[in-house]
């Protein structure tokens, strides 16, 4: 089970009815929040997420719709006591900001901040946990940024328990039985794991690409991934802006999303100069059907 919670996914300013992009990505037991605009906090209590529950922050860049909530959310650990360890992954200089801003409040924290500051342009392996790896999507955005792979490991096999039963196996030798071995009877028959065990489930992926003009390069490192988010700023009519701007349109990130062959597409980083997201659906659909529109305080849940 994979959960992706959007506390915020539209551009720029926020608005009393829009957030900038903040959201929550539940996978392996871990929550890992990525981004975090202006406003983040308040979308995380009204999403009843446990700020405790956040050990790890990814910030793709240093433009302000992306990271200006992140002092606060900080603050606000301190004042909850927080005594945990929070690992912040951003750009060179993100370690700087903070605690100048922490210096001049006088108000350090009483836990570890403890800054990852990302300056390679190619791929890189930025954490690697028992049951999952992140690795960064290096972008082609105004100033340095990078998105974010999450990929689980392949987990444990599971026990076929009426096979098991079958052979009388003492619940001591599952883990063997997990691990892929075979197992040997007292009357020294070797029973074929593949028999006792089904298949573990496959491991789930998630790719997190905002903000970038429209880049096919990336396609490789993402191919195939289960669930891709893909930054979708403008509507094919206003394409002349993407480019000078570096960021795409639905129909780009739709490409994108085909020619990589992901399972589905989430849009977001819409700009607010449009009444409705609708028309963004319509026009990635036309592409690649399973397109999906994120929104604020929405929650996808991909088994």
């Amino acid at each position: 089970m994979m959960n992706l919670t959007i506390l915020g996914c539209y551009a720029a300013t926020p608005r009393t009815f829009t957030n900038p992009t903040s959201q929550v990505l539940e996978i392996k037991n871990h929550l890992f929040l990525i981004d975090c605009g202006e406003g983040t906090q308040v979308q995380l209590r009204k999403s009843k997420i446990k700020f405790s529950r956040i050990k790890h922050i990814f910030i793709s860049h240093l433009h302000g719709d992306h990271f200006y909530g992140l002092i606060g959310l900080i603050s606000t650990f301190r004042l909850l006591n927080r005594t945990q360890e929070l690992h912040i992954f951003g750009p060179v200089g993100i370690k700087e900001i903070i605690l100048l801003q922490l210096k001049y409040a006088d108000s350090w924290t009483n836990f570890s901040l403890v800054f990852h500051e990302l300056v390679s342009k190619e791929s890189e392996l930025i954490l690697d946990e028992e049951n999952l790896t992140v690795t960064t999507i290096p972008l082609n955005h105004r100033i340095y940024t990078n998105g974010f792979l999450f990929r689980e490991k392949l987990g444990q096999r599971r026990i076929n328990i009426d096979e098991v039963g079958k052979h009388e196996i003492e619940i001591c030798d599952y883990q063997n039985l997990k691990n892929g071995k075979d197992y040997l009877t007292g009357q020294n028959k070797i029973i074929p794991n593949q028999r006792l065990t089904f298949d573990p489930p496959n491991p789930k992926s998630y790719a997190y690409c905002s903000d970038t003009v429209f880049n096919p390069g990336i396609t490789s490192q993402i191919k195939g991934v289960d669930v891709l988010y893909h930054e979708a700023t403008f509507l094919d009519e206003h394409q002349k802006l993407a480019a000078p701007t570096k960021h795409s349109t639905a129909k780009q990130a739709a490409e994108i999303a085909r020619q990589a062959k992901v399972g589905k597409l989430v849009l977001g980083h819409y700009s607010t100069r449009y009444g409705s997201i609708q028309p963004f659906l319509e026009e990635a659909q036309s592409i690649f059907e399973q397109t999906l529109l994120a929104d604020d305080g929405k929650v996808f849940c991909f088994d």
